[in-house]
């Protein structure tokens, strides 16, 4: 085989590991979700596969990684991992309810460059004993009962677009006197926020009032979802500016085209 061949070999096989390498699956994403749960059951971060330009960040500050929640080790009572294609993202909530130090935890994990053979980004809200209405027993017991079997019927998920309108809808409720009119609620849906629990989601909610609206969307369009159709769900990290400088995760579930579950996670403290 001539020099030439040889190369063009080489180079097909550089491309075809590069392509493999670049590809964002819903099972890439899962998996690497579920190296993140491993190293938070372990309290060991070894395993992880960062990328250079790597960052860590919890309750809206950036910390070094070794400084982070994810070093402590913790025994997890529920672990629910959602995916995004589109953005090479995923979300996870988990919740710890024994020990002296209970959490309910959302994460996002992001991928640049549509690779997930390293982590960018581990970006964790992160509520304890005193923040906003928590107690990680209750949580975990209103949780438990949820049904998140996939909706495998591709003409029943959700569209994109829907999801993200769903998911600022929510979060305008406290600026926009109209926004909570314009969600489809469903009529048997439950609203979990901390540990206060609402059956139907769309009883008693606000319709304006505030002059601050809830930022820290995590500024890129794409970005500051993690949306997930086959599960129908849509997660936002945010800051909770409209009641305070809160760090906040909302995520929201909405099935047959209506609003199923809401969970809110929020912290009364950056950092």
């Amino acid at each position: 085989m001539s020099s030439i061949s040889i190369a063009r070999v080489f180079a097909a096989v550089a491309a075809l590991v590069s392509t493999a390498s670049a590809a964002c699956t819903r099972e890439s994403l899962l998996a690497s979700a579920q190296a993140y749960v491993d190293a938070q059951k372990t309290g060991n971060t070894n395993a992880l596969k960062l990328s250079p330009t790597f960052k860590y960040q919890q309750n809206n500050k950036e910390r070094a990684l070794s400084a982070g929640l994810i070093t402590t080790p913790f025994k997890l009572d529920l672990v629910r991992s959602t995916a995004d294609t589109v953005a090479c993202a995923s979300y996870t909530m988990w919740i710890s309810s024994s020990g002296s130090k209970p959490y309910v935890v959302g994460t996002q994990i992001r991928h640049d460059g549509n690779d997930t053979s390293t982590i960018t980004l581990i970006d964790t809200i992160a509520a304890t004993t005193g923040d906003l209405f928590f107690n990680a027993s209750k949580t975990l017991g209103y949780i438990r009962k949820e049904d998140w079997t996939p909706i495998n019927n591709t003409g029943s998920m959700p569209s994109r677009e829907l999801l993200k309108k769903v998911g600022d809808g929510y979060l305008d409720m406290w600026t926009d006197p109209k926004a909570a009119d314009s969600i489809p609620w469903g009529t048997e849906c439950e609203r979990v926020e901390g540990s206060q629990y609402t059956n139907p989601c769309g009883k008693s909610l606000p319709h304006g009032g505030s002059s601050k609206p809830n930022g820290m969307r995590r500024t890129d369009l794409v970005c500051r979802y993690v949306i997930d159709e086959v599960q129908g769900s849509v997660d936002i990290l945010c800051q909770f500016d409209s009641l305070g400088t809160m760090p906040d995760s909302h995520e929201i579930r909405v099935v047959d085209g209506k609003v199923k579950y809401v969970h809110t996670i929020t912290a009364l403290k950056v950092g």
